[in-house]
């Protein structure tokens, strides 16, 4: 019997292209469910009760939330293909650690440019952003892949920030390449992986997409 998988995600999310670029890695076949998140669909409000919040990956009716939880998951039910977290003990905690890293001070400063409605925080939002940026680009070193040689899981939590660039560049007034650009270079490397050039959205769909919030919440 084969596996059926449905993913509810939302198109501009930085968090569900995650894990479009973690099944295109597995080759994995799934439906794909386009979430409304003003108007939330019992399915997800079902599947996750407590956040209600997207990506929601079902697997045979058996629901698993959580974006890194989600990469992770698929990378060990599809283990025969592209390993995204390393064997060795160490570097596996190594590599969430990081990912962690990624969801807990990056968002949260990259949230500060484009939501925010002062210029102060603004400014602090860009100032430790970029900081961000600079200690991920020294934990890169010289490798192509945080993985070291081959894409894996720091990857896929760090790369589907990059069509995002270009709006926190907009609103931040700012140039991601000049501060840091071994990671852009490692970014432009990702896109030539068709899992993630097909799994990422346009970066000028999603600039237009975060000027609508803006414009919604009374920011512009």
């Amino acid at each position: 019997m084969a596996d059926e998988i449905v993913l509810l995600t939302s198109w501009p999310s930085m968090f569900g292209m995650r894990v479009t670029v973690a099944l295109a890695e597995k080759g994995v076949k799934y439906e794909y469910r386009e979430e409304d998140l003003r108007n939330k669909s019992p399915l997800l409000l079902m599947m996750n009760p407590i956040h209600k919040q997207i990506p929601v990956l079902i697997h045979n009716g058996k629901p698993i939330s959580g974006s890194m939880i989600i990469v992770e998951y698929l990378d060990e039910v599809w283990n025969h293909k592209s390993p995204l977290l390393p064997t060795d003990p160490f570097q596996r905690a190594q590599a969430r650690f990081w990912a962690d890293y990624v969801d807990k001070k990056l968002y949260d400063t990259a949230k500060k440019i484009i939501w925010s409605t002062k210029g102060e925080e603004q400014e602090t939002g860009k100032k430790e952003f970029i900081e961000c940026l600079k200690l991920l680009e020294g934990e890169l070193r010289d490798d192509p892949y945080f993985g070291g040689e081959n894409f894996g899981f720091v990857d896929v939590s760090l790369v589907t920030f990059s069509c995002w660039f270009h709006t926190f560049e907009s609103y931040g007034n700012f140039s991601i390449e000049t501060e840091c650009p071994k990671l852009v270079a490692w970014t432009k490397r990702c896109l030539e992986k068709e899992s993630v050039s097909s799994s990422l959205a346009d970066p000028h769909k999603i600039h237009d997409f975060a000027s609508g919030v803006r414009k919604r919440l009374g920011i512009e």
